[in-house]
């Protein structure tokens, strides 16, 4: 069984390219991820020395935008771990995008309680 780092949104960070990279110190990867993120998320400003990253959740690197994820802050301030402990979270606008288009992510927030 996949082993699961899970987000406050619900990613399952042990699968993810950044987090990967970070732990086993691939510049290659780095390179790599910059690129399809940029392309995925429309950011030509993504570069390999921003993908370093534990996990939101765990001690380590953050990749750059974690101290202004708006999820994260949500989260936070309801004193949840993640979001999958709200109960708006099948209804809420501020993790919807992340739901959308990984819907993984929501099984992996149930999964958690």
């Amino acid at each position: 069984m996949e082993k699961k780092l899970i987000a406050c949104c619900g990613l399952n960070c042990e699968v993810c390219e950044a987090r990967i990279a970070t732990l086993h110190n691939d510049d290659e990867l780095r390179r790599q991820t910059a690129e399809k993120w940029s392309a995925m998320y429309n950011s030509p400003d993504i570069t390999p020395e921003m993908i370093n990253c534990t996990g939101c959740r765990e001690p380590g690197d953050k990749i750059g935008h974690w101290s202004m994820c708006g999820i994260r802050k949500c989260a936070l301030s309801k004193g949840f771990q993640t979001c999958g402990e709200c109960d708006q979270v099948e209804s809420c606008e501020i993790i919807k995008p992340v739901l959308q288009f990984t819907p993984d992510a929501l099984e992996n927030l149930r999964s958690l309680l």
